[in-house]
């Protein structure tokens, strides 16, 4: 029987749990969560008396340790990570030492910031004719990314961008972009803590953003959002989609003839 449960808690806002999520809140009697990146309030509004372990200063054996006893114990357990813990949630290593453990789990997606940051922006990430592609990626930091996957690689694609924990190091995400297909006038945004109360949204172009956000002062906790759907609500749209077009047919609808 499951007993751990990995849950996405979503961008920030309460209120973008899932269903699912806030129900499983509620039943847990132990909850091992991000503190560096989740709202405790979102602990405090779900599951008062549950037993909380805030995972900030613990290492992968400490949390194992909590989780595992609780499961052993018969004690519904709840993992609770930002955001959708499949996108930069280091989920994989936790399942393995569960699996290793003989322990069942489960995984409850959750609302990645990348969304957020586009509701914040109002903005559509794939637009007809303009990009069909969304890249979720990173800067090499600490983390080291695949040759292969280099942001200046990346970047020969032309693609939406949406490029997650590396806002410290904009200057070099610009440069990196500026040797593909982008150039300093493309379109850039910074969405800093998206769905939270105290959301900033920086709007530019590869030309400027980083300046722009130096000044802000944003140096953690925000996405950097790069292309050319950026500029479709200033410029206006180029194509429209077909589903919604009148005279297109499809297997719900018949498209009306002129």
């Amino acid at each position: 029987m499951t007993q751990v449960f990995f849950v996405g808690a979503g961008p920030g806002d309460a209120e973008l749990i899932t269903v699912k999520g806030a129900r499983l809140l509620k039943e847990a009697e132990v909850i091992v969560y991000a503190g560096s990146l989740v709202d405790r309030e979102l602990v405090r509004s779900y599951a008062p008396d549950a037993e909380v372990y805030d995972s900030a200063g613990m290492n992968l054996e400490e949390t194992t340790r909590v989780l595992a006893q609780a499961a052993l114990d018969g004690r519904k357990v709840v993992r609770l990570h930002t955001g959708d813990p499949s996108i930069y949630g280091a989920i994989q290593e936790q399942m393995a030492e569960l699996d290793r453990l003989g322990i069942g789990y489960q995984v409850v997606p959750g609302v990645t910031s990348a969304f957020a940051a586009a509701a914040a922006l109002k903005q559509e990430l794939t637009l007809p004719e303009v990009s069909q592609t969304v890249v979720i990626t990173r800067l090499a930091g600490r983390t080291p990314v695949p040759d292969r996957e280099r942001l200046s690689e990346i970047a020969r694609i032309g693609a939406t961008l949406v490029i997650y924990l590396s806002v410290s190091m904009i200057e070099k995400v610009v440069a990196e972009l500026l040797q593909g297909a982008y150039t300093p006038a493309t379109p850039a945004a910074v969405v800093a803590k998206a769905s939270w109360p105290d959301e900033q949204v920086i709007e530019g172009t590869l030309q400027d953003i980083a300046g722009k956000v130096k000044e802000a002062g944003i140096g953690k906790q925000a996405l950097i959002l790069v292309g050319d759907v950026l500029r479709a609500r200033s410029e206006g749209m180029r194509a429209k989609s077909l589903l919604y077009d009148k005279g297109f047919s499809h297997g719900c609808r018949e498209g009306i003839v002129t």
